[in-house]
């Protein structure tokens, strides 16, 4: 999935949080498209929020495909309608009950539809989904999809279905996904599941548990059989990277994230290789290297700082300060070259922010020169530390004016940088056609930042240069050379 290009902008939904974590918002829905192969029933899906969801409804497919659903992009032909669904905003969830009472409408006139929410806003709202709002049929959380077939069978005969229990060792390695959210050449692989990190103000530890990193085996021959398959690039998933970390049942083997990386890349040379969401306390020089020493590795690092102020970062309970931060932005300078992008998730307004503090995060904003951004104001999430113990004291037009000017700021230097791009060739993934006409093609670069060009010859899937001649400060635009 291509990511936002400049910034999010969420200042004129009052009730879209800041808490973001590390988890890079996906502001689209998508519904899985129709695989058409002749099984009973119908499966209709939705999934809200991050990449993570988009990749965990690819293996929700693959589970019930082998249960006699096919899936559907028609909600009127449909048996079962599944909503993978995000807890990371406020806004999220109330567009997801929105969502399910237009379903609930529909099954009215279909009494034998089921209807059921997974992933993390399943965990958090089980009881009001199920006894309370009677929503909902079933509630699944993101560690219990291999259940899926029983709960639709309790379903069946009548029942009510709930599991929300949390694994240790969950990684669904041995799954082979439905490629549904894909384009046919790009792919998402996840490669670990939780997060250990408890940021204040961040939901994900208590919807998706413990940190567990899959086995790497298992990663490098799902991304050799998306080769096969003619893939041109994946995109290697998890809540934190860089804390990757896998070692064999008989201890002889270990794998960090920099290895696995590494593996991946060897795969063939043809194959684009990126990552989301690295932490910028556990970022090491050996990623870095190992991103340097392969072309196929894109130059691009999703490194969300969320202030630029060490005070509030100790509040967020980042465990990094902002000389931790510019000195992992120097090094991705010194190893990588400026040419390699990096983007950011802030937060405005967080509890007890000052003004001096809010410049602080303007000027962290000056010194990286972030190619892209996701900034949002803070509003708190029930049951983390920050809502627990932290006073939400920074009057809403407040931090309005403040994510405003976090916005202002980081599109003049995002521009910069797309503007820096000009009269330079660029090595092309081709993704499609672009939306702008039939007659252009859309694909990215290494920095993740789309190139729009006439189409000539070339066909999805191949790999181009061109010779960029103008920016939109959202798309480079150019010719094949």
């Amino acid at each position: 999935m291509s990511q936002p290009l400049l910034t999010l902008d969420f200042l004129d939904t009052p009730a879209a949080p800041a808490a973001t974590a590390d988890h890079q918002p996906a502001q689209d829905v998508r519904v899985s498209p129709a695989t058409r192969t002749g099984r009973q029933r119908k499966l209709y899906i939705e999934s809200y929020g991050c990449q993570m969801n988009f990749s965990d409804s690819e293996i929700v497919s693959s589970i019930l495909f082998e249960e006699g659903f096919d899936t559907t992009e028609q909600l009127s032909d449909a048996d079962l309608v599944l909503l993978n669904t995000c807890s990371i905003r406020e806004k999220a969830e109330q567009t997801v009950r929105m969502r399910l009472s237009q379903i609930n409408s529909h099954k009215k006139r279909n009494p034998g539809l089921l209807v059921g929410v997974l992933g993390c806003m399943a965990e958090r709202l089980k009881s009001k989904f199920l006894e309370e709002e009677k929503l909902v049929d079933l509630v699944v959380g993101p560690d219990a999809y291999r259940d899926l077939p029983n709960l639709i069978r309790e379903v069946d005969g009548g029942q009510k279905a709930v599991n929300v229990l949390l694994s240790r060792d969950e990684t669904y390695a041995d799954i082979t996904p439905v490629r549904l959210n894909s384009n046919g050449i790009t792919a998402f692989v996840s490669i670990m599941r939780g997060c250990d990190n408890m940021c204040s103000f961040c939901v994900v530890p208590f919807t998706r548990g413990r940190e567990r990193s899959r086995d790497a085996h298992s990663i490098v021959q799902e991304c050799r059989d998306l080769v096969a398959q003619g893939y041109k690039e994946v995109t290697l998933l998890g809540q934190n990277v860089d804390s990757y970390k896998w070692t064999s049942e008989d201890g002889q083997e270990f794998v960090n994230f920099a290895q696995l990386l590494e593996r991946v890349a060897l795969i063939s040379p043809e194959l684009r290789v990126r990552f989301s969401t690295s932490h910028p306390k556990d970022i090491t020089d050996e990623v870095l290297y190992t991103m340097g020493k392969y072309e196929n590795i894109c130059k691009y690092i999703h490194l969300p700082a969320q202030s630029g102020n060490s005070r509030v970062l100790k509040l967020m309970n980042r465990t990094y300060d902002r000389p931790w931060y510019e000195e992992r932005v120097q090094a991705i300078r010194r190893i990588l070259g400026d040419d390699c992008a990096i983007s950011t998730d802030m937060i405005s307004g967080f509890c007890s922010e000052t003004e001096e503090e809010h410049q602080e995060t303007l000027t962290l904003i000056d010194f990286v020169q972030y190619d892209m951004g996701y900034n949002f104001f803070y509003s708190e999430r029930p049951g983390t530390l920050a809502a627990r113990k932290l006073a939400d004291d920074v009057p809403l037009e407040v931090k309005k004016r403040r994510l405003q000017e976090v916005i202002d700021r980081q599109q003049l230097h995002a521009r910069a940088r797309y503007a820096r791009m000009v009269g330079r060739v660029h090595r092309v993934l081709v993704e499609g056609r672009s939306k702008r006409s039939e007659e252009q093609l859309s694909g990215r670069n290494s920095q993740n930042q789309v190139v729009i060009f006439p189409k000539g010859t070339a066909q999805k899937g191949d790999y181009v240069n061109v010779l960029v001649t103008s920016t939109t400060g959202a798309a480079l635009l150019g010719e094949i050379v």
